[in-house]
């Protein structure tokens, strides 16, 4: 058997760096983004305030749930191994097209997979949307994901609306007029 630690010292040193390092990594996951607060995550309900959040994107950039009130936010959660999130895509795509100039924003929260695959993915299918991380599932848990693809719809004062489980056809006119009645 290869001993890993060959002398107490190492082994000693090894245990300091790793408690000296664990409060700033406390501290480092409990930071704010400037200017915000993180959000408190509830679970969510038809009817009731969206959990909150804050993720990031597949470019970096930070997208806050809060910031969105004004827009109809269509929020779907999804996988590039999934066969039926990648089947329901490209309606999504049209979903967006047709609800561009309106106060409506499609997120996609990535479940489970690899960034670099559902960039690719979203790009070569022409999707403009962001596509958010959730690497802990922690959102995941806070809408209570059963699986994906689910979508929830959340109206422009934050109100969650609808929740779907599984794929549909977005780009259908059923799905035009609900997405119409939830816009300021």
């Amino acid at each position: 058997m290869v001993n890993l630690f060959p002398t107490q010292r190492f082994s000693t040193l090894c245990r300091t760096i790793l408690l000296a390092a664990l409060p700033l990594c406390f501290l480092l996951l409990s930071c704010d983004i400037p200017g915000k607060k993180p959000p408190v995550i509830e679970k969510a309900e038809i009817g009731k305030q969206a959990p909150d959040f804050i993720l990031t994107d597949t470019h970096g950039k930070s997208w806050w749930l809060k910031e969105q009130r004004g827009k109809v936010v269509f929020l779907n959660f999804w996988a590039t191994w999934c066969p039926p999130c990648r089947e329901e895509m490209p309606s999504m795509v049209t979903l967006d097209k047709a609800m561009t100039g309106r106060p409506f924003l499609m997120l996609t929260v990535l479940s489970n997979d690899d960034p670099n695959i559902a960039e690719n993915f979203v790009r070569g299918i022409g999707a403009t949307f962001p596509v958010l991380l959730d690497p802990a599932n922690r959102i995941a848990k806070a809408y209570g994901l059963t699986g994906v693809p689910e979508t929830f719809i959340i109206d422009a004062n934050g109100i969650l609306r609808e929740k779907y489980i599984g794929p549909r056809p977005w780009d259908s006119p059923a799905v035009m007029e609900m997405m119409t009645q939830y816009l300021p």
